[in-house]
């Protein structure tokens, strides 16, 4: 009997023995298995249905600003572009906003930098400076060109309690082309011209006689300054190429633009809602098409002229809106068909 105790005494040591040995052996931690560089581009990422793939953006072989080529085999040039690429293509909201509002407003700016021989690429530049909207800065620049009072007044914008003419696209329009045409005087380049719209003509200057070069990429300038050039890079190379940077859309996704008559006002309007709605549209509908009137009137005693937009009857639906942009796309089909 004594016996047969020992035994169940040593059976239960032994399965104790077991037991803390299984458990130590669990916790025991196994060593970390280190990935060097050069074989982190091997991982795959795991095949699952619910799985984002994030891929770096393509950086084009060549791009250029007017005609003028960056050279962005040049490895910190190349690096800022891929910056503002990857930028500007993963803030999706914004840069689909752009596409859209451009294919308003392009068909407005385009002609006006053409009459004044500015390049088309300085379309870019507006989208830069205020994302084609009638935005103010901390500095109180204003408009699509974000022109400051001072400057404004200085290109013959009215700029004053009642009248704001820097957001009037058409003029404020005439008004970037009359600098940009004087800064390319001086200049004689147009990717200092640009840069010279962000830091003005005389930082410029300095900085160019201070540096002893004359072409943009050479010059050391604020990060702003660098960025800015690099930013209409960025976004020409998505609207030259939407697809490539993963932006897909449809015809109806862009905004249409708006037909329009003009009215030759010589005189003061008391009330401009009033105004308004003797022309069949309400007040904000006024000022949406004519966002330059600060006031509920407008104050004209020396007779100067001045025009009003009122949209067609009819045409602030938007099924309307498509139907006649398809006419116009469809005119320009054909008339570019019978120029070929």
């Amino acid at each position: 009997m004594k016996n047969f105790h020992y035994i169940v005494i040593g059976l239960l040591l032994v399965i104790i023995f077991i037991l803390a040995f299984i458990v130590v052996k669990d916790e025991i931690k196994q060593p970390e298995v280190v990935i060097q560089p050069q074989q982190q581009q091997i991982i795959q990422a795991p095949i699952n249905p619910s799985t984002q793939f994030i891929y770096s953006v393509t950086i084009p072989d060549t791009v250029n600003f007017a005609g003028e080529p960056a050279p962005i085999d040049l490895f910190y040039m190349r690096e800022y572009l891929d910056r503002e690429l990857t930028v500007n293509t993963f803030w999706h909201s914004s840069t689909l906003m752009l596409l859209k509002r451009a294919h308003r407003w392009f068909p407005v700016i385009g002609p006006i930098l053409k009459k004044h021989g500015i390049p088309d690429d300085f379309k870019y530049l507006a989208i830069i400076e205020s994302g084609l909207e009638n935005v103010t800065s901390p500095a109180g620049a204003s408009g699509f060109w974000q022109f400051l009072k001072s400057t404004a007044r200085e290109h013959g914008l009215e700029v004053n309690d009642n009248i704001d003419e820097r957001y009037n696209i058409e003029k404020s329009t005439n008004a970037a082309c009359e600098y940009l045409r004087e800064s390319y005087n001086k200049f004689n380049n147009w990717t200092l011209v640009a840069a010279s719209y962000n830091a003005g003509m005389k930082r410029v200057s300095e900085e160019i006689r201070k540096q002893q070069v004359n072409n943009y990429y050479d010059l050391f300038l604020s990060s702003e300054t660098t960025r800015y050039i690099y930013r209409i890079h960025a976004i020409k190379s998505i609207f030259l190429h939407p697809e490539k940077y993963g932006f897909f859309l449809k015809n109806e996704d862009l905004y249409p633009s708006v037909p329009f008559q003009t009215i030759t006002i010589t005189s003061s309007i008391d009330n401009l809602v009033n105004f308004a709605k003797s022309h069949g549209i309400t007040y904000k509908t006024l000022k949406y098409f004519n966002p330059w009137l600060q006031e509920a009137d407008l104050s004209n005693r020396s007779g100067k002229t001045y025009y009003l937009k009122i949209p067609l009857e009819g045409y602030l639906s938007y099924s309307r809106l498509m139907d006649q942009d398809k006419v116009v796309k469809n005119e320009a089909a054909d008339s570019q068909n019978q120029m070929n």
